[in-house]
């Protein structure tokens, strides 16, 4: 027999892909790192990856001002991290300060790299036509990084209320996509 659901509860159930960090920073100011569950692939070539950042949250002006940011995918070995992080504002907290995680030079935006990142990809924002609707930016990447030590690691994947699920075993079923 099924239950209702409570229509909070929703994301729990449809979250789209592994926890992110998105980097951000302001010329003259110190980079912000922010966590980011809700994101979504949008197209291959070039990659356009649209993502949700509050209105409300630090990162939100810094993307809307500067166009450019890098959404970098943690490996699930960091999640208390990236639990710190998603819980405490860049307006007070120099995260790369205070949390383990180090920001390294981009070679095309200005936000940095996330050197304990399985993937950091350079971003621009490519459109921002429901940004102010629905807090949704559209980001193409025009450079991408990959760890080769950590290429094989677990990732987290958001299910609310700080409870995540890793990765689990991987299946391989015919495709015609390469």
């Amino acid at each position: 027999m099924l239950h209702e659901l409570p229509l909070a509860k929703v994301y729990q159930f449809i979250e789209p892909g592994p926890v992110a960090l998105l980097t951000t920073q302001r010329p003259g100011h110190k980079p912000n790192v922010m966590t980011l569950s809700w994101h979504m692939m949008m197209e291959f070539e070039p990659p356009l990856i649209g993502c949700i950042v509050s209105g409300n949250n630090h990162s939100f002006a810094t993307l809307e001002q500067t166009g450019e940011a890098v959404l970098a995918v943690p490996p699930a070995s960091l999640a208390e991290t990236v639990a710190a992080v998603g819980n405490c504002t860049g307006r007070d907290t120099d995260k790369f300060g205070v949390y383990p995680l180090t920001p390294l030079p981009a070679k095309l935006v200005g936000a940095p790299l996330v050197g304990e990142a399985i993937v950091s990809l350079e971003c621009r924002v490519r459109d921002t036509t429901l940004a102010q609707t629905y807090n949704m930016f559209v980001l193409e990447v025009v450079r991408a990084w990959i760890n080769p030590a950590l290429a094989e690691a677990p990732t987290l994947h958001h299910h609310g209320y700080g409870t995540f699920v890793l990765d689990g075993e991987t299946i391989k079923v015919k495709s015609k996509m390469r």
